[in-house]
């Protein structure tokens, strides 16, 4: 018998303030057809003054359980996955097990800006086949609308706030492609490419910066990066193309979305795409994706799932499990 983490629980959080692709017209050279046109993006969700990434990935996270049936203290782990972070410290995975009531178990936030809902599902998986926990609670979640530089038009129209959870339990399998739950993991980063897309400013170096990026360089590498990625944790599984129901990718852009699934010889008919509603929510945006595509009725169990992701670092990865 092999060790599985197998999703209980899915649920998602969106602030009440949709900004609509019109609003930007009226502070920048831009226009809804010129966001359309480069991203895919029609309108995201930002939140509200007071309203923090803890309070964002809380909500998720009681979506989630309640779509499992469990209570919090069932879990034995939480792990966060942002960049924006309520405070330097403590992590806002404490404050999510302190606002959820959960008094027992341990919590953690993981760092890989966009890619960090891979990383953190990737460890998730660890402690479980490990025996360190039977249940996890995973949540990417993030108000990326706090570092908008909102005179730079070609960043700050493509990101969003909001939050995604998963709840994981350990359950035992045959050991083969036929599981469900978590069947093959990939990580990677290359910090060479640092200054393509980061934050020009953090607690060490004592300023508040604003995100940066560069939009060509970024799409170079997005593509070949997470079609490899992907074509790797599917070669672990010993899966094709023609195995996979849904492609749930990062949410950061249609173009490098349909880009990736064109290298993966997947039809769009097959990728889970909310970009439109969302826009970017980096860390959120696989977890989100998961959650809407169940609620609308794309995703059912015993689905063949995989999940991509690149962000800055760079860093980048992949997920295949069964759902």
């Amino acid at each position: 018998m092999t060790l599985r983490a197998v999703v209980k629980g899915v649920g998602h959080y969106l602030p009440e303030r949709i900004v609509p692709n019109a609003e930007f017209e009226q502070t920048l050279d831009t226009s809804d057809e010129w966001i359309k046109s480069r991203s895919g993006i029609e309108r995201r969700h930002f939140a509200a003054e007071g309203e923090n990434t803890s309070h964002l990935a809380t909500k998720a996270a009681k979506a989630a359980l309640a779509d499992a049936g469990l209570e919090a203290d069932d879990i034995d782990a939480i792990i966060v996955a942002t960049s924006t972070a309520d405070l330097t410290f403590p992590s806002a995975a404490t404050m999510v097990q302190a606002q959820l009531g959960m008094t027992k178990g341990f919590a953690f936030d993981v760092q890989a800006v966009c890619a960090g809902f891979v990383f953190a599902l990737t460890n998730a998986n660890a402690l479980i086949v490990s025996g360190q926990a039977k249940r996890a609670l995973v949540i990417g979640a993030e108000t990326f609308s706090r570092i908008m530089d909102w005179e730079d038009r070609a960043t700050c129209v493509l990101f969003g706030d909001g939050a995604g959870a998963l709840v994981l339990e350990a359950e035992d399998g045959k050991g083969d492609k036929s599981d469900r739950g978590i069947l093959a993991t990939d990580l990677n980063s290359d910090g060479r490419h640092k200054d393509i897309l980061y934050v020009d400013g953090g607690v060490s170096s004592q300023t508040t910066g604003y995100l940066r990026m560069q939009g060509k360089e970024v799409f170079r590498h997005a593509v070949e990066k997470l079609a490899k990625t992907a074509d790797t944790s599917m070669a672990k599984v010993g899966i094709t193309a023609d195995e996979v129901d849904w492609i749930v990718p990062h949410q950061a852009n249609i173009r490098i979305i349909k880009g990736t699934a064109k290298k993966m010889n997947i039809p769009m008919e097959r990728v889970v795409v909310t970009v439109q509603d969302h826009g970017n929510t980096s860390a959120a945006s696989i977890p989100l994706a998961l959650s809407v595509g169940k609620a609308n009725g794309q995703i059912k169990e015993g689905d063949m799932i995989v999940t991509e992701a690149i962000g800055g670092g760079l860093a980048w990865g992949s997920v295949v499990l069964r759902w």
